[in-house]
This record gives structure tokens, sequence and C-alpha cells, in this order.
């Protein structure tokens, strides 16, 4: 990951675009999403104190609830862009 959140999420907005562009549909990118938030949570370590809390949540939160979270990260993600 990245050390700065705002990179991050930079990093996060042009890997959405790539997969819009390519016609991904929302459902498959929520779904991406959603491994990606176990893939981290469960290899990477936190870099900031942003991805601590965000790790945190995800292991304290049920499989819908982690669904959540990663829509929630995605809509985020096209906010800040």
């Amino acid at each position: 990951m990245l050390d700065n959140f705002n990179t991050w999420k930079e990093f996060l907005a042009n890997r959405l675009q790539d997969a819009e562009s390519s016609g991904i549909d929302q459902q498959t990118i929520q779904t991406l999403a959603h491994e990606v938030g176990d893939y981290l949570a469960e290899n990477v370590s936190a870099k900031n104190p942003e991805e601590e809390v965000l790790k945190e949540l995800w292991n304290a939160a049920s499989e819908e609830e982690q669904q959540a979270i990663a829509n929630s990260m995605v809509k985020l993600i096209k906010k800040s862009n």
C-alpha cells in the first residue's frame, strides 16, 4: 500500500477509471473491491492511521458489512474525482 492516504485514493481512482473505461460493470467493481479488501486486511500492514482504521473495521465486520465498506470506498473514490 502507499504511505499517504491521499496518494492511495488517487491510485484507486486511477484503477477505478481504468476498470470503467474497460467496460467492467459496477457489480463486478464492487465484488473486486471486496476481494481487494480481504487481501489487504490479511496480507498488508497499515502504513498510516486511516489504513489502520479501515483494517480494524474490516476485521470486525461481517461479510455483509465488509461489502458495505468496499462499496463505500468505491463511492468515496468516485466523489474524490
